[in-house]
């Protein structure tokens, strides 16, 4: 195996080790009280961030495991979550060649907007089935404050995990679509 082939698949798995990780976190008992503000949806910021930034990174079937599993364990109704973060990730995925060249605020933007349809479409969807779900405020509040980890999970994931854009020169270089 080449070394361009092994570090693909190690950033897949790197993905897998972060899904995991954050589903663990979420999932610990470090206070017995109920929270006062919902925390952000630090996985579906996560995948948009590497699909978007690096799509070879994590297939789509990569993904409908990891948000499959997180609507398991955090016993949300199965497999709706997964096929909507899956959609908006086939979406950013096709969107990402033409976002190469714009800027931050462009990115986050597009983001905010699938983020938002994403949740939008969850709660119509469990409204139209008379599925019991959180109040709007607090559904509200986790929506704007998983768009606004945003910058920070780039951040993270530019520094820590070298996950960054990849320029028109590399597609080129690597053979990735342009």
């Amino acid at each position: 195996m080449d070394k361009a082939t092994s570090h693909l698949w190690l950033m897949r798995g790197m993905y897998f080790a972060l899904a995991i990780l954050v589903v663990f976190l979420h999932l610990l008992p470090l206070d017995t009280k109920p929270d006062r503000w919902p925390f952000p949806d630090i996985l579906i910021a996560l995948t948009f961030v590497w699909v978007l930034r690096r799509p070879e990174y994590v297939p789509t079937l990569s993904i409908a495991i990891v948000m499959l599993m997180a609507d398991l364990l955090f016993q949300r109704p199965p497999g709706l979550l997964a096929a909507l973060v899956v959609l908006g990730a086939a979406y950013l995925r096709s969107a990402a060649p033409g976002m190469r060249d714009a800027g931050f605020v462009s990115e986050w933007t597009t983001i905010g907007v699938v983020t938002a349809m994403v949740f939008l479409a969850d709660r119509v969807i469990l409204s139209i089935l008379s599925v019991q779900q959180v109040a709007l405020g607090p559904a509200m509040i986790q929506l704007i404050l998983t768009i606004l980890a945003y910058p920070l999970i780039v951040l993270i994931s530019q520094s820590v995990f070298g996950v960054r854009r990849i320029s028109a020169a590399d597609a080129g270089a690597t053979g990735a679509r342009v």
